[in-house]
C-alpha cells in the first residue's frame, strides 16, 4: 500500500469553511429506461416530489447512455423533457458513464470485449472431424445421487438423505452444506449441474466452490422458494489450484424445505470462448507445435456468447462449440482461450485492458455530454470482481491496483477533454482500502491497493461504505477528496444516522444521497427530514 500524501492544514481547513458556507447538497439515484414514454412520466413525479423535498442533485442513470448512437429521435425528445424539467425544478442531473464492473450494457457492442481466466492446455482429442475435449484428469462427484451421504467429504448436521436426495427442513438459521473435496487440473474450466426443489424455503441454495479459502464462482442459481426439480448450473475456473472443495446446501437460511440430486461436475472446453487480441486462443500439438486456425481447423467462436436473451447478456452454461478439423483421428491437442465469468445479477466485467475498451468508453462519454451538456458526470467505476488475468493486462506489467488507477485517469482526462470544468463523481468501493481496494477481491488477479492513485484531488468520491464509514470518510478526506455519502440503500432510515454521526470533524463532506437499489421511493421525503438538520449545520 503506497504512503498517503496528506494535504497541509490549511487545505483542510478550506474544505471544511467550504462545506460550511453553504447547505449541503441533497441528492437521489434515479436508474430508468428513456426509450419509453412512459417512464418518463413516471420520472416526472418523482423528480416534482424530490424538488418539493429539497433536493438538489439526481445521479440519472440508463443502460441507453451506453448505445446513444443507435437511438432513435424520439428518445431524445424526451431527454430534452426531461432537460427542462430538471431546469424547471432546479434540478441538476448528473449522468452516469463507464459502467465499469457491472458492465454488460458496454458488452451489446462487443461480447468478446469482456474479461477472461485463462484455460491452459486442455486435452482434446480428433474423432470423427470434431476435436472433443478429454477430462484431464477424469473428474465426479462420488454419491452425486445423494443415496449414499457417507461418500461425501462432510456434511452439516442440517442435511439428511431422504429418498435418495439430501434433504434440508427447517433449518432455523443454521448452515446446512454438504461438501466433496476434489482433485482437479490447474487453469481448466468445469460445470456443475444440480435438480433442486424447493417448499416455502426461506434462504438462498447455493452451490459454492472453494479453494484455500477462495471462492471460484459467484453466479445465482435463481432458485424460487416453491419450486419443482429444476435443473441449475454453475461454472468455474481452478485457477491455480488442484484441488477445490465443492458446497451444496444454504447458509444461514429459516425455514421451508430444500432438496439436492442428481449433482454432477465435468471438465468443459471451449464455453463462452473470448475472441479478442488480449485473450487469445491457441491450439497445439502435444509437442508444442502451434497450429493455425482456418487453416488446420476451422475458425472458433461460440455463437451463444454474450448475446442471450439479447446483446450484453451471457449464459452460464450452455453446450459449448466443438472444434472442428481434418486431423486424423486420435489426434491429441492441448487448446488454451479464456472466458468470462458471470457474478452476481448476472453481472460481467469488460477488459480494461483493450484498446477497443476505451474507445467505447470515448464515445460514451461524448455522446452523453452532447445528448445531456450536464455540469458534472458520474463515474460507475464499482464492484470491479474479475480482472488482470488476460493477455492483455499482462501486456501492461501492471498490479490491478495499478491497472484500475491507469483507467481512471485515463477517464477523468476523457471528461476533463469534453468540459474542462466539469465536475467528475465516482463510487468509492474501487479505490477505498477499507473497502474493495485490497488483495484477494473476488476473481482479480493481484493486489487492488493504489488504485486511488489514479483519482486526482478534484474527483468528488460517493462514499457507500457504511461498514467502515468512519475510516474511509477519513481516508478520502485525507487525500483532499470532497465526499457524497450514498446512504439509504432500503435499509431502515435510522441507519442515515450513522452516516451523519461519521461526518463530524471530517472536512469535505459536501451532499448525501437517497440511494435505492429497488426503484422505492417511498421514504424520499422522510429521508431529506431526517438529514436537514445536518445539510443546515454544515457538519
Amino acid at each position: 500500500m503506497s504512503t498517503l500524501a496528506l494535504p497541509s492544514l490549511a487545505a483542510m481547513l478550506l474544505l471544511a469553511v467550504g462545506a460550511a458556507a453553504e447547505e449541503r447538497e441533497l441528492w437521489f439515484y434515479y436508474p430508468t429506461n428513456l426509450l419509453v414514454d412512459e417512464n418518463v412520466d413516471r420520472l416526472e413525479r418523482v423528480f416534482r416530489r424530490a424538488a418539493c423535498a429539497g433536493y438538489t442533485h439526481v445521479h440519472l442513470t440508463d443502460s441507453k447512455f451506453c448505445r446513444l448512437g443507435e437511438m432513435p429521435a424520439r428518445y431524445f425528445a424526451n431527454v430534452s423533457r426531461v432537460r427542462a424539467l430538471a431546469e424547471e425544478l432546479h434540478l441538476e442531473v448528473i449522468p452516469g458513464v463507464f459502467p465499469l464492473g457491472w458492465s454488460n450494457d458496454l458488452l451489446y457492442h462487443d461480447p468478446n470485449l469482456a474479461e477472461g481466466l485463462p484455460v491452459k492446455d486442455a486435452l482434446f482429442v480428433v474423432r470423427a472431424g470434431e476435436g472433443r475435449l478429454v477430462p484431464d484428469p477424469p473428474v465426479e462427484l462420488p454419491g452425486g445421487d445423494f443415496n449414499d451421504l457417507s461418500l461425501w467429504t462432510w456434511k452439516d448436521d442440517t442435511v439428511v438423505s431422504e429418498h435418495g436426495a439430501a434433504c434440508i427442513r427447517d433449518p432455523n438459521g443454521a448452515n446446512a452444506r454438504i461438501v466433496q473435496r476434489l482433485r482437479v487440473a490447474p487453469f481448466r474450466q468445469y460445470h456443475i449441474s444440480v435438480r433442486i426443489k424447493t417448499d416455502a424455503f426461506r434462504g438462498t441454495p447455493e452451490v459454492k466452490v472453494l479453494a484455500e479459502g477462495r471462492v471460484l464462482n459467484y453466479n445465482d442459481l435463481g432458485v424460487r422458494p416453491t419450486q419443482d426439480w429444476t435443473e441449475h448450473h454453475t461454472i468455474f475456473n481452478s485457477l491455480e489450484h488442484s484441488e477445490v472443495a465443492i458446497y451444496f446446501g444454504a447458509w444461514g437460511a429459516r425455514q421451508g424445505s430444500l432438496w439436492f440430486d442428481d449433482a454432477r461436475i465435468e471438465e468443459v472446453g471451449l464455453l463462452n470462448v473470448l475472441r479478442r487480441p488480449g485473450a487469445p486462443l491457441l491450439v497445439r500439438f502435444e509437442d508444442g507445435r502451434l497450429l493455425e486456425e482456418g487453416q488446420d481447423y476451422e475458425p472458433v467462436a461460440d455463437p451463444r456468447l454474450g448475446n442471450q436473451p439479447y446483446g450484453g447478456e451471457y449464459e452460464v452454461y450452455h453446450e459449448p462449440p466443438v472444434l472442428r478439423t481434418r486431423l486424423p483421428d486420435g489426434t491429441r491437442l492441448r487448446v488454451s482461450y479464456y472466458h468470462p465469468m458471470i457474478i452476481y445479477g448476472g453481472s460481467v466485467m469488460i477488459a480494461l485492458a483493450e484498446p477497443r475498451t476505451e474507445e467505447l468508453l470515448a464515445e460514451m462519454a461524448r455522446r452523453v455530454h452532447e445528448a445531456w451538456q450536464p455540469r458534472g458526470y458520474f463515474m460507475m467505476h464499482d464492484e470491479i470482481r474479475i480482472l488482470n488475468w488476460d493477455a492483455a493486462s499482462a501486456a501492461r506489467g501492471l498490479d490491478a491496483g495499478a491497472l484500475l488507477a491507469e483507467n481512471a485517469r485515463f477517464c477523468i482526462h476523457t471528461l476533463r477533454a469534453l468540459n474542462p470544468d466539469g465536475r467528475i463523481y465516482v463510487w468509492s468501493d474501487m479505490f477505498d482500502p477499507h473497502h474493495n481496494a485490497h488483495a484477494n477481491y473476488y476473481l482479480v488477479r493481484g493486489d487492488l491497493s493504489g488504485s486511488w492513485e489514479g483519482l486526482d484531488q478534484r474527483v468528488i468520491v460517493v462514499n457507500w461504505n457504511h461498514g467502515s464509514r468512519t475510516e474511509s470518510l477519513r481516508f478520502f478526506a485525507q487525500r483532499g477528496h470532497k465526499q457524497v455519502i450514498a446512504a439509504y440503500y432500503d435499509a431502515p432510515l435510522e441507519q442515515v444516522q450513522d452516516w451523519l454521526s461519521a461526518t463530524q470533524n471530517v472536512p469535505g463532506v459536501v451532499g448525501i444521497m437517497y440511494t435505492t437499489w429497488q426503484n422505492d421511493y417511498r421514504q424520499l421525503e422522510a429521508f431529506a427530514e431526517s438529514v436537514a438538520a445536518w445539510r443546515r449545520c454544515g457538519g
